[in-house]
């Protein structure tokens, strides 16, 4: 079978594409910008990708034509699909039809966390000799690729609430039908299709409606957005989860709690309902990441790896490509690439790396790149959460619909507004000093200005 995959380049739909080869699939794609890693993974398993949305790349016609959200009507390639009555299904769709019908399927849905969560919980699987198939919208160092079958029931999936594509408005995470749901937090994000946060909960309501009343629900126990969905009905087991430092008492049972032994994070103490379980000792930062982690223990442990044993897989987890990932060390300078790019993303990435370093100045890169900032919905907060670095640098591209200004008088660090990446490099190299962290947030590729920064630096 030849399936050919619209938008092959972004991380869900590249991860399709793996899927479909190791099902034994001839497959080829598309997208308007072919880059790595994906582009380099598609590469090595016989992938043909073609820049660009050519009807001629459709020429001769595919089995399946795969079509990935960022497409829409209007679209040469959607139009001729159209047009020539090609059969097409979204990305949700194929990957509910193709891998997930005879899973059990562990979802990880929320607004912030769910890529590192769920490559946590895939590496505990795996540690546990569990061999799960996964698709994750990273890259987990433990594996080094996106997406895999697996050799047994078991299939960790990031459960994204965006749409599933033009012709299918539902969130993706509707087609998984899990057995085992995460729900890390919800926050209001994607402004450019949910009017409001009430249209989220209405969405992430739909995932807990499919949840079979054998399977779990493992949540936040102090989001109040999500005690709101819970409200509408829940027909399933449910287990809860908080850091010390968001505790609140009467913690729901059954709750797992994390006392911080580091302030950075690195290491904490695990109970449950009070109970002991062990202590985690590994290389994520941030208070985010604790229950990040408190979160995969717990729905490991649905599907059978003991609490401890999940500990353990911990301290073997290696992290994931772009989440306060060191790019490289420079003449002392460090340089990180973090996804971060929602307020809340940025405060706690901030502050993780803030416990780890102390004093040392920080320097924040930010790429203000998403449908949601571009639109100015988190103006207000957006400086507040940039207050734990020793300055800002903030790039504003023409799309940004609003005045950054803004950002600066809220902000208690000093912020400096940009429109040339080159600009923000040659500042950044005239000012670094040694043991400088810089950090750079954005959830594009943001011109390659990570790997330009450190050249310049060597340079110097």
């Amino acid at each position: 079978m030849h399936i050919h995959i619209l938008g092959i380049c972004g991380t869900f739909m590249g991860g399709i594409a793996l899927l479909a080869r190791q099902l034994g699939h001839v497959v080829s794609g598309s997208d308007a910008h072919i880059y790595p890693p994906m582009s380099t993974q598609l590469e090595q398993l016989g992938v043909v990708v073609q820049e660009g949305y050519d009807p001629a790349h459709l020429d001769p016609a595919p089995d399946l034509v795969v079509i990935g959200n960022a497409l829409s009507r209007g679209n040469a390639a959607v139009e001729y699909v159209l047009n020539r009555g090609l059969a097409y299904v979204s990305g949700p769709q194929y990957l509910a039809q193709h891998v997930l019908h005879d899973k059990w399927v562990l979802a990880v849905a929320g607004t912030h966390g769910k890529t590192t969560t769920s490559s946590i919980l895939a590496w505990i699987l795996e540690y546990a000799g569990m061999k799960p198939g996964f698709l994750i919208g990273g890259v987990p160092h433990n594996f080094g690729i996106t997406a895999r079958l697996g050799e047994t029931p078991f299939f960790v999936v990031e459960a994204d609430e965006y749409d599933t594509a033009f012709f299918d408005k539902r969130s993706k995470f509707v087609h998984y039908r899990p057995r085992t749901v995460v729900l890390n937090n919800l926050e209001y994000d994607h402004a450019d299709i949910f009017p409001n946060i009430e249209a989220i909960q209405r969405q992430f309501h739909h995932l807990i409606r499919i949840v079979p009343s054998r399977g779990k629900v493992i949540l936040a126990a102090n989001d109040h957005h999500l005690a709101e969905v819970m409200k509408m009905g829940c027909w399933s087991e449910t287990e809860y989860f908080t850091s010390n430092n968001e505790a609140k008492k009467p913690l729901p049972k059954p709750c797992w709690q994390a006392a911080a032994t580091k302030t950075d994070g690195s290491q904490f103490a695990v109970s449950l309902d009070g109970e002991s379980v062990d202590t985690v000792n590994w290389s994520l930062l941030g208070e985010h990441n604790t229950n990040n982690a408190l979160a995969a223990i717990a729905a490991a442990r649905h599907a059978g790896v003991l609490p401890q044993q999940a500990i353990h897989a911990l301290s073997e987890f290696k992290g994931i490509k772009r989440r306060l990932e060191v790019v490289d060390q420079v003449k002392g300078v460090t340089v990180y690439d973090d996804f971060a790019h929602h307020p809340t993303a940025i405060t706690l990435t901030l502050q993780g790396l803030r416990n780890h370093v102390g004093n040392k100045r920080i320097i924040a890169i930010l790429d203000v790149r998403s449908n949601t900032m571009r639109l100015g919905i988190h103006k207000n907060t957006l400086g507040p959460a940039l207050a734990t670095a020793t300055q800002v640098k903030l790039f504003q591209s023409d799309h940004v619909e609003w005045d950054l200004n803004e950002v600066v008088r809220s902000c208690p660090a000093p912020i400096v507004i940009y429109q040339s990446i080159d600009k923000i490099i040659a500042d950044v190299v005239a000012e670094a000093q040694a043991d400088d962290h810089v950090l750079i947030m954005s959830n594009g590729g943001f011109a390659g200005i990570h790997g330009r920064l450190v050249s310049a630096l060597a340079a110097t």
